[in-house]
C-alpha cells in the first residue's frame, strides 16, 4: 500500500509539468498569431504602397513557402537529436525579429527577407509544437490537443485581425502599419520569454541515438495524399478573392465578414471537436473532412450570395475542425517518441511541396481553362484522394499501455 501511495505521489509531478507544457505551447501560439490574420489582408496592400509589381508580391509569398520546404526535414531532424525546447524557444524569438523587420521595411527586397526569415521561424515553431503535443499527449487525448494548437492559432488570428483593424483605421496606413507590427513584435517577443520560463523539454528520449523512421505502406500513403491534397487546395490560393469578389461583387471587407464565421468555429470549437478522433478514431474524421472539402470546391462557382458562402465556409470549418487534429495525431500514431520530429519535418515538408506547386497550377487553369476550372479539379482531387483514405488507409492498433508521462483528457 505505502509504495502504491508513493508511486502515486511521484506520478503527479510528472503529470503536472507535461499538462503545463501544452498549455505554455498553446498559451505562446495565441501570442504569436496575433498578427497572421491580418498580414494576409494587408501584405499586399503593403507591398503596392513600397512599389512592389504584382510578380514581386507573389515573390513575398514564395519566399515563405520556399524556406519552410528547405528547412523543415533539418528541423525535424534536430528535434529528435538536441529536444523540442530549443527550436519552439528559437521559433518564437524568430517572429519577434520578423516582426519587427515588417514594421521598418521601406523596399521590396527588405519585404522578401523578412517573409525568408518568417519561413525560418516557422519550420521552427511548427514543427517543435506538433512534437511537444505528440510527446504529452496520450493516443485518445491527441486529437484534442493538436486541436487545441489550431484553436489557439486561430483564436490568435482572429484577436490580432480585429486589433489591426483598429489600428488602421485610426491612422495613416503606413504609420499604423510600423506601429502594428512593432507591437506584434513585442508580443512575440513576451511569448518566446513566456516558453523559455515555462515550458520543460518533453523528448521522452533525448540522451538515446534517434532510431530511423519505419516507412510502412500507411505512413507512405499519408505522406503521398498530403503532397497531392496540399497541391489541389493550394490551387485556390491566388485565385480565390479576385473569384469571389468577381461573382458576388463583394469587397474584401464583405469576405472577411463571410468567413468570420468560420473562423470563430476553428478558434472556439476546435479542440473539442479534435477529440472526436478518440471515439471514432483517425481516419472517419479525415475523409469526412476531405470529403466536404471536396463537395465545397463543386459548389462555390455557383454561389449568388454571401450568405451561402458563409454557410459552405462554416461547415468545411466544422469538418476541418475534426479532420485536421485527426491528421497530425495520426502522424504522431504511425512514428514513435525519438522519430516524431523528423516525421513531422517529412509530413510538413509534404504539405509544403504541394502548396509550392498547387498556386501555379490553379493560376494556369484559371486563366486557360475558365474560372470555375481550378474548383472543379480541386474538387474532383479531394473526391479522389478520400476515396482513397477510406479504401485503402489503416490505422495502427490502440497501445494496450500509456506511458506515465503522457497527458491523458
Amino acid at each position: 500500500m505505502a509504495s502504491e501511495a508513493q508511486a502515486q505521489s511521484n506520478a503527479r509531478p510528472t503529470h503536472s509539468k507535461h499538462t503545463n507544457a501544452l498549455a505554455t505551447v498553446q498559451q505562446a501560439i495565441f501570442m504569436v498569431s496575433l498578427p497572421f490574420g491580418i498580414l494576409h489582408f494587408v501584405l499586399p496592400i503593403f507591398g503596392q504602397e513600397v512599389g512592389a509589381d504584382a510578380v514581386q508580391i507573389g515573390l513575398f509569398f514564395s519566399a515563405f513557402s520556399l524556406m519552410t520546404v528547405l528547412l523543415r526535414p533539418a528541423v525535424g531532424a534536430g528535434l529528435d537529436r538536441y529536444g523540442r525546447r530549443r527550436f519552439f524557444v528559437s521559433g518564437l524569438l524568430g517572429y519577434a525579429v520578423t516582426m519587427l523587420a515588417f514594421a521598418f521595411s521601406a523596399n521590396v527586397t527588405l519585404i522578401v527577407l523578412a517573409r525568408m526569415l518568417q519561413g525560418m521561424a516557422s519550420a521552427l515553431l511548427w514543427l517543435a509544437a506538433n512534437a511537444v503535443t505528440a510527446d504529452v499527449a496520450s493516443e485518445d487525448a491527441r486529437g484534442g490537443a493538436f486541436g487545441g494548437i489550431g484553436q489557439s492559432n486561430m483564436a490568435g488570428s482572429v484577436v490580432g485581425t480585429f486589433i489591426g483593424f483598429g489600428v488602421f483605421l485610426s491612422m495613416p496606413f503606413m504609420d499604423g502599419w510600423k506601429v502594428l507590427f512593432s507591437g506584434y513584435g513585442a508580443v512575440s517577443l513576451l511569448a518566446a520569454w513566456w516558453a523559455w520560463r515555462r515550458l520543460p523539454e518533453t523528448n521522452p528520449r533525448l540522451r538515446h541515438k534517434p532510431r530511423p523512421i519505419v516507412w510502412s505502406r500507411s505512413w507512405v500513403q499519408l505522406l503521398l495524399v498530403t503532397v497531392v491534397t496540399g497541391a489541389s487546395a493550394a490551387m485556390l490560393g491566388p485565385i480565390m478573392m479576385i473569384f469571389l469578389q468577381r461573382k458576388l461583387a463583394a469587397d474584401v471587407a464583405d469576405l472577411g465578414w463571410a468567413y468570420l464565421p468560420a473562423a470563430l468555429i476553428v478558434a472556439l470549437f476546435q479542440s473539442r471537436l479534435g477529440r472526436l478522433a478518440a471515439r471514432f478514431g483517425r481516419k472517419p474524421l479525415m475523409v469526412l473532412s476531405m470529403a466536404v472539402a471536396a463537395i465545397t470546391s463543386f459548389l462555390i462557382p455557383g454561389l449568388n450570395r454571401l450568405t451561402q458562402l458563409a454557410a459552405l465556409w462554416a461547415l468545411q470549418a466544422l469538418c476541418y475542425s475534426a479532420g485536421d487534429p485527426a491528421e497530425q495525431a495520426l502522424v504522431a500514431d504511425l512514428t514513435g517518441g525519438d522519430q516524431r520530429g523528423r516525421a513531422y519535418g517529412l509530413y510538413a515538408m509534404a504539405a509544403g511541396l504541394g502548396a509550392t506547386i498547387g498556386p501555379v497550377a490553379g493560376g494556369w487553369l484559371y486563366e486557360a481553362v475558365g474560372p470555375h476550372a481550378p474548383f472543379v479539379a480541386n474538387g474532383v482531387i479531394l473526391g479522389v484522394c478520400a476515396l482513397v483514405l477510406a479504401v485503402l488507409l489503416r490505422e495502427p492498433a490502440r497501445s494496450a499501455e500509456m506511458p506515465m508521462n503522457q497527458l491523458t483528457d
